[in-house]
Order: structure tokens, then C-alpha cells, then sequence
């Protein structure tokens, strides 16, 4: 559970970053919307995404992994179905989104993983 709330905060700062920098994608006025889009992209990518990857696998095969991208370009396009105030915008808003989407989870992951080992080496000292 507290991996999935982790999840849910970095897709919300995620989110959030994508909405500053593409002009396209917006979440209207209130930022409840964009709660509720980073909650529905997080249960996304969590439950619908590794159905996605394994129907794929032929194609992200064949493609050498550049259908997987596609894969995510998908999920946020499908939280964009679902959450009726949030526009992810056009091809390209959506294809840069997810790279920002990726970038910022990747900066969030290596920071929770470098607390996690700080964490880790003070329980061994001590």
C-alpha cells in the first residue's frame, strides 16, 4: 500500500510538471482534477498497463521496446478518457508529457531509493 501511495505522489508531481510545461495539457481550475487524474493514471498504470505490456509483447519485440512507449503514451491518453476536466492535449503534448511523466518519476524514484539506503546504513551503524 505505501508503494502504491508513493506511486500516487510521484504521478501527481509528474502530472503536475507535464500541465507547467505543455500548454496543451491542462486540468482546468481546480486542482482536485488533477488529484483525481494523477489517482486514475496511478490505478492506470497499476492495473491496466501490465495487461497492455503482455498483450504487446510481440510488437515491443518486434519494435525492440519502442511499442512500450507507446504502452505509456496509451495510459495517459486513457486517464485523459476518464477524467472528464483533464485534457492531455495533442500528439505530441501527450508524447513529450509522458517523457516529462518518466523524467520526473525517475528523478523521485532515485531520491526515495538514496533515503531508503541513508536510512538502511544509519540502522546498521547505530
Amino acid at each position: 500500500m505505501a508503494e502504491l501511495l508513493a506511486r500516487f505522489a510521484g504521478n501527481l508531481a509528474a502530472l503536475w510538471v507535464a500541465s507547467e510545461l505543455f500548454d496543451e495539457m491542462t486540468y482546468g481550475d481546480a486542482f482536485w482534477v488533477l488529484v483525481l487524474a494523477a489517482l486514475v493514471f496511478t490505478l492506470v498504470n497499476w492495473i491496466v498497463k501490465p495487461v497492455v505490456a503482455v498483450l504487446s509483447i510481440p510488437l515491443i519485440i518486434l519494435t525492440l521496446g519502442i511499442a512500450y512507449f507507446f504502452v505509456n503514451v496509451l495510459m495517459l491518453l486513457v486517464t485523459d478518457w476518464a477524467v472528464g476536466d483533464f485534457e492531455a492535449g495533442g500528439f505530441w503534448t501527450v508524447v513529450g508529457a509522458t517523457i516529462v511523466i518518466w523524467l520526473v518519476n525517475l528523478v523521485i524514484a532515485a531520491l526515495l531509493h538514496d533515503v531508503g539506503r541513508a536510512r538502511r546504513r544509519e540502522r546498521r551503524i547505530s
